[in-house]
């Protein structure tokens, strides 16, 4: 009795019930008699007969008399058109000849005892499908088992698809046994670690079109990514053509409802041109609000440059997004499949979506079901299946046999067992006129869920950067960074989408609830990529410092290098051992350009207070205009006198320096001004909802540790914003002048926090505010987030914004169905208002809303009036519960920079050296090698101010450069770099190479709109 007391927990999707809405869904109920119902469905499935088509109406009766009744079709003379008979389930399939136009016909049931009742039918033209069955596992590294568990599986899976594509080879062709390789990474090991006799196996049956390895070696959260980090990401497919000889045709992209708009040159980079894009919504998605009711499948995905991937894609009212074929039966077995897939392709043709809201992942406000989107418009359907119901699930054969048996039973659909790229091949020659072209970034739903691991995520932000200095001083040492690309490979297996168990809550040893091991792991990976970082950068200074040296008169020297592209003013810090210069030597800092005096600020490494580090010296000091991707040396001397102490300058919270001055209230927790001296204006809306960098903390009344719940929850209001609190009463804990700049420390109290520190720095001669907020958060399991507000005084929402790979704007284009509600940006966005320029950037969170702060469950609301020119930035949340950890703890830092220019500087220019001070840093090293550094020099440059050089690189002993355009349309840029004899261009990846002008020393390079090319330097550097 109980038994029945007992319902599902939230979490997986019930089958049943999706299959039992489709049936009822794909028939109409014609009569209704004796206690029976009878549906019909003129279904789109075909049979040769005596050369012509009979096309199928299948019956369905209920009711406790519904087996043995005889089913009669006739036309309006009374003429027999089909017979036939319900089994023991009251189900009949009845065949008519092929019907060109509507034929009305009358449906008679009998049964012992005569007529039980008759009715109408109208019997109408049915398409005539190609289904691409593409049977794959999804990979997610994590989630249904232990990382090291979940990849040795997959292994083992294909050890099983090759064994399956022996012995289907000589099957028919559209039943052979084929296996699409969803993410390459078990791919390569596999060929890494099986013997040769199995590698030629796996190579002769990929070679006959049974096997297809796709591109991405993981599925990526790609906003996470940056554009070196996704490229590298796509090495792998060189290494399949040219060491296996296995061609990459395709990628497929899983779980994940979104992508970045640099997908499509990065995927062009590597010669792929197919994405097939399975998207998860699981309830936290809703991009029917958002125009994604009129995003056809498949589409052609344009970016600025006019590169184009051929795109199909599948979403969860299509079927459980990647077990669409499943959800139709395809790997139950074949009576199922035969009752289900016609069903499923009549559905596509006539109905917006085969299944309507209530399906899992699948929910709606009234009037927001997707009604205005068109049906499948093509005759072929793209159909992902998996061999179980589940993530990480093996290879079935039941898939081709059911394909086997399907096409020796029908003639329509006809049913092929695909790799990835067949389907596209076919679509690129029967339908590629056809097809929507939509342009710009695809932005996902679920960036939402980077905020879940905010403190490694910042670690792995911070290492990306960090990668491409260390790269860059490597390479201009002459030398090759040794373990750049496995660091990178660090931060891409922390981006991969799957950060913790399916419920991460749990710390068992195997299975969905390892997730204590399994954050372990995942977080350890991201920290990892940050030391390997540092590791380079430490390693690629010290390389370059020995390729100079001090000056003669000097104690030192450091060479102080710029690695961003133009040059700037900013801040240097460098460290000076005692054993190079004793600490009780004072010392003067001069610029070896002007032999001008620079002033510094020191501290002291006590070695009373930290033995354990080197001892020496610790120097800041702004350095003046050290040129793009150059260097200035600076000058150890001995000094008159020990360096200044810090002046305090007093309490009341101001602090100032050439280009702005700072106000901060203390009382209610912060800035209350930004005065732009140079404009006369102030930055800061005064009139804003909420206060410039102040901290903000939302609880919600949602209950944690129920597996999917946030993707069950619908909010139309701020109902389930349980609290908000803001932090207040700040007190000073620093106000000084040193000879860097001015800072300010201050200290407050706050909700969800222990403790909570804002600096702000104004450094002398710098056009830059820069902030950084430090929190010792507390754990819990209480759902909750943590934005940070910046209220601007300009007229309207930004302009533009960096994306990895591109940019945006909001008046861009994207493709519809994009989120809306919250933006991933890489680091940058910027406000054009009338004569000035606003920029602001972030180093580690990458997570913004403009304009108001969601409500972070669909549809997603907003909690405030709307005011387009504030900015909130989404410091960290743990909304999912499932698959990221869902408590955060411990000292978090997050970074921010904002900038201002007069006489209309372009946003995207004042945004990319905006966030150079967080992201490019200047690295002074000591110069210990033996010819004299000059006082300045330049390694590369480039005479186009919307063209960035993101770094410097070697392969094979000659200079890389990598550039990317920040441009809305193609430029034409002069590279020069010493010595340089030719140059050549490729798209990133070392394909498409094409031979450089050189004129008057410089190469000229053409960049397509926000493009990426590499540059290979043939000289003498």
């Amino acid at each position: 009795m109980t038994s029945r007391l007992l319902q599902a927990s939230l979490g997986s999707p019930d089958y049943d019930g999706i299959r039992d809405a489709l049936r009822q869904d794909s028939s109409v109920e014609v009569l209704a008699v004796r206690g029976l119902a009878v549906r019909a469905a003129v279904l789109p499935l075909f049979r040769r007969d005596n050369g012509g088509l009979r096309q199928v109406v299948r019956i369905d009766v209920t009711g406790e008399a519904n087996a043995g009744l005889d089913l009669a079709l006739e036309d309006g003379d009374g003429a027999g058109v089909a017979t036939g008979r319900t089994d023991d389930a009251g189900r009949a399939t009845l065949l008519v000849p092929e019907v060109a136009e509507t034929r009305r016909l009358t449906l008679r049931v009998r049964d012992v005892t005569g007529l039980v009742g008759a009715a109408p039918l109208d019997v109408t033209p049915q398409r005539k499908w190609n289904v691409f069955v593409v049977h794959h596992s999804h990979l997610d590294i994590g989630y249904t088992d232990t990382q090291g568990t979940v990849l040795r599986h997959h292994l083992d899976y294909l050890d099983a698809a090759v064994r399956l594509a022996d012995e289907t080879a000589d099957w028919p062709d559209d039943a052979r046994f084929r296996w699409s390789v969803e993410s390459s990474m078990p791919a390569l090991r596999w060929l890494a670690a099986r013997p040769d006799d199995m590698v030629a196996d796996f190579v002769r049956a990929s070679q006959a079109g049974q096997i297809e390895v796709t591109a991405f070696p993981m599925q990526l959260h790609t906003e996470a990514c940056s554009a070196e980090e996704l490229y590298r990401q796509l090495r792998f497919v060189e290494q399949l053509r040219s060491v296996y000889g296995i061609d990459v045709r395709s990628a497929m992209h899983t779980d994940i409802p979104g992508a970045v708009v640099g997908v499509v040159d990065a995927l062009n980079a590597a010669g792929v041109r197919y994405l097939a894009a399975a998207h998860n919504w699981a309830g936290r998605s809703v991009p029917y609000i958002t125009g994604g009711d009129k995003l056809g499948r498949p589409f052609r995905w344009r970016a600025p440059s006019g590169r184009e991937l051929l795109v199909w894609f599948t979403d969860t009212p299509h079927g459980m997004a990647y077990m669409e074929g499943n959800t139709v039966g395809l790997v139950d077995g074949y009576d199922l499949a035969e009752d289900l897939l016609p069903r499923y392709l009549g559905s596509l043709a006539d109905r917006p979506y085969p299944y309507g809201p209530g399906t899992f992942g699948w929910y709606a406000a009234p009037g927001q079901v997707g009604a205005a989107k068109a049906p499948d418009v093509l005759d072929a359907v793209h159909l992902r299946v998996q061999g179980a119901h589940a993530d990480n699930a093996g290879p079935s054969i039941m898939p081709a046999e059911i394909a086997r048996r399907w096409n020796e039973t029908w003639a329509y659909p006809r049913l092929r067992m695909a790799t990835n790229a067949d389907f596209f091949e076919h679509v690129e020659e029967h339908h590629l006129d056809q097809l929507q072209v939509h342009e710009g970034d695809w932005t996902d739903w679920w960036a939402d869920g980077l905020g879940s691991g905010a403190r490694p995520l910042g670690y792995v932000r911070r290492a990306q950067n960090v990668l491409r200095s260390a790269e860059t001083l490597h390479s201009l040492a002459g030398a090759t960074a040794e373990g750049v690309d496995e660091a990178y490979d660090k931060a891409a297996l922390f981006d991969e989408h799957t950060w913790g168990a399916a419920n991460p809550w749990e710390d068992a040893e195997e299975g969905g609830d390892s997730g204590g091991l399994q954050w372990t792991r995942k977080s350890a990976v991201g920290y990892q990529s940050y030391d390997d970082a540092l590791d380079l950068l430490q390693a690629g200074s010290r390389r370059f410092g020995a390729t100079w040296g001090p000056a003669g008169d000097a104690l030192a020297s450091f060479v102080v290098v710029n690695p961003g592209t133009f040059a700037r003013t900013d801040v240097a810090r460098a460290f000076l051992p005692r054993d190079v210069v004793a600490v009780d030597v004072p010392i003067t800092l001069v610029d070896a350009r002007t032999g001008e005096p620079v002033p510094h600020r020191e501290e002291e490494v006590d070695p009373d207070e930290w033995p354990t580090r080197p001892i020496g010296r610790h120097l800041e000091a702004v350095v003046p205009d050290v040129p793009g991707l150059g260097h200035v040396r600076l000058d150890v001397v001995r000094g008159d006198a020990p360096a200044p102490e810090p002046i305090n300058l007093g309490r009341d919270g101001v602090i100032e320096n050439e280009y702005y001055r700072v106000t901060y209230d203390l009382a209610e927790g912060y800035i209350s001004s930004i005065f732009d001296k140079a404009a006369g204006r102030e930055l800061v809306n005064a009139d804003a909802a909420a206060g410039f960098g102040q901290y903000i903390y939302d609880r919600y009344a949602t209950a944690p540790h129920f597996n999917h719940m946030s993707g069950h929850m619908l909010v139309h209001d701020k109902t389930l914003l349980g609290d908000r609190a803001i932090g207040r009463n700040a007190g000073v804990v620093k106000c000084e002048r040193t000879p860097a700049g001015e800072r300010l420390v201050v200290e407050l109290t706050g909700k969800g926090v222990d403790w909570l520190r804002t600096t702000i720095d104004l450094y002398a001669g710098v056009p830059r505010l820069d902030l950084r907020f430090q929190l010792g958060k507390q754990p819990t399991a209480a759902k909750e987030a943590v934005f940070f507000a910046f209220p601007l005084a300009v007229s309207g929402p930004p302009s533009v914004w960096e994306l990895t790979g591109g940019v945006g704007g909001t008046h861009l284009p994207s493709v519809p169905g994009s989120a809306e509600h919250m933006r991933p940006i890489r680091h940058w966005t910027a406000f054009e208002d009338a004569g000035l320029t606003v920029a602001w950037a972030t180093l580690e969170a990458p997570l913004v809303q403009f304009g108001s702060i969601h409500m972070p469950y669909a549809p997603f609301p907003p909690t405030l009036d709307v005011e387009p020119s504030t900015i909130y930035s989404w410091a960290l949340n743990n909304i999912w519960d499932t698959n990221f950890p869902s408590q955060q703890s411990g000292e978090t830092t997050f970074r921010y920079a904002v900038a201002s220019a007069t006489g209309g500087v372009p946003g995207r220019r004042l945004g990319a050296a905006t966030a150079a001070g967080l992201t490019d840093a200047f690295v002074a090293t000591l110069a210990t090698g033996e010819d004299e550094a000059p006082a300045t020099g330049v390694f590369v440059s480039v005479d186009d101010p919307d063209v960035l050089v993101t770094s410097i690189g070697r392969v094979d002993g000659d200079l890389v450069v990598r550039l990317q355009s920040l441009a809305d349309g193609p430029v034409e840029a002069g590279l020069q770099v010493p010595r340089l004899r030719r140059a050549l261009v490729d798209s990133g990846l070392g394909r498409d190479v094409e031979e450089a002008p050189v004129r008057d020393g410089a190469a000229i390079v053409r960049l397509p709109a926000c493009g990426i090319v590499a540059v290979t330097v043939k000289g003498n550097l």
